[in-house]
């Protein structure tokens, strides 16, 4: 019966110091997983995986919250079904989650909940802020990296759309989009 941690922060910029250390504080001395991906989804999180590949009957997994573990109802219930399949139990060092009990059961589903939700609102704001500031003018979004000019050049010189990509270096669907404009 091993007690192993999983810690992961979103960005690359962020530290996973604090995470790591109350994870040691909470006994995980057999094996702490870690990784710097977005929790809203399963997908890229080799570090997850490996982890549940990992654990056995007995063990024990444990996170600091519940939102280090993921974003999304769904998500997060396939990892702790999966666990459960396994016999493995779940429990948050800052939050009264232990998948062994009832009450850790409704807290973690309450949780996820949240979440799941908080994720939702910062999207929101965040295009909300986007169409704010494309309507006040001061988002031009991404500059091109594709020369509309020379591609249309290339096109009225007899090249095709396959000839272009491959002589710009880009993708042939690049290549219709600039010729559409």
């Amino acid at each position: 019966m091993a007690v192993v941690g999983y810690a992961r922060v979103s960005s690359t910029d962020q530290d996973l110091s604090i995470q790591l250390e109350a994870l040691k504080a909470a006994g995980c001395c057999k094996r702490v997983w870690s990784e710097k991906a977005s929790g809203t989804s399963r997908n890229g999180r080799k570090e997850l995986e490996a982890l549940l590949d990992y654990v056995r009957e007995g063990d024990t997994l444990v996170c600091t919250r519940l939102d280090r573990l993921g974003r999304s109802v769904l998500d997060l219930q396939q990892i702790v079904l999966q666990l459960r399949q396994k016999g493995v139990a779940l429990k948050m060092t800052d939050q009264p989650v232990d998948t062994s009990t009832a009450v850790g059961k409704a807290f973690f589903d309450m949780l996820a909940t949240f979440a799941e939700f908080e994720t939702a609102l910062r999207r929101e704001r965040q295009l909300e802020g986007i169409r704010k500031a494309k309507a006040d003018g001061r988002y031009k979004g991404r500059p091109p990296k594709i020369d509309g000019t020379e591609i249309r050049r290339l096109k009225t010189d007899g090249l095709g759309p396959a000839a272009i990509a491959k002589r710009l270096g880009i993708g042939r669907a690049s290549v219709y989009r600039a010729l559409r404009t």
